[in-house]
């Protein structure tokens, strides 16, 4: 069953992953679309957009919500979305690493996603002495 990506990120952010995304892989495998929340936002007043763009991407198997940031205003938000219904799972600590290993993984579910996603991030991590 293939789910769709959310990104609810800080502004700037998630926009700027799935473009570069998009030009590294050419095509996604996956629906994907990026939210945006304003330092100042009133997440009551956005969840009804938010959980609009959580609709356009939903797959038959759900949804896997990547968010920048765990406790800030987008996680939170993410979290208001994970209770309207739809099957979800959260991820945070979104980078452009863990973007592309959950692109490359299209034919896995909401079940294994969540690791997936995870596994790109601290793969994702390189200390070089150079």
């Amino acid at each position: 069953m293939t789910c769709g990506i959310l990104l609810v990120t800080h502004t700037g952010i998630g926009t700027s992953l799935l473009e570069v995304a998009t030009t590294l892989l050419r095509h996604l495998p996956l629906k994907t679309e990026a939210f945006e929340v304003p330092f100042d936002a009133d997440l009551d007043a956005l969840l009804p957009a938010a959980s609009a763009a959580m609709r356009r991407v939903e797959g038959d198997g759900g949804v896997l919500i990547l968010t920048d940031l765990y406790g800030a205003s987008p996680s939170n938000l993410a979290g208001q979305l994970a209770r309207l219904g739809t099957p979800t799972r959260r991820v945070s600590g979104l980078s452009l690493a863990m973007l592309l290993r959950v692109m490359n993984y299209p034919e896995q579910g909401l079940d294994q996603l969540p690791a997936t996603a995870a596994a790109g991030a601290r793969n994702g991590v390189i200390t070089d002495d150079a």
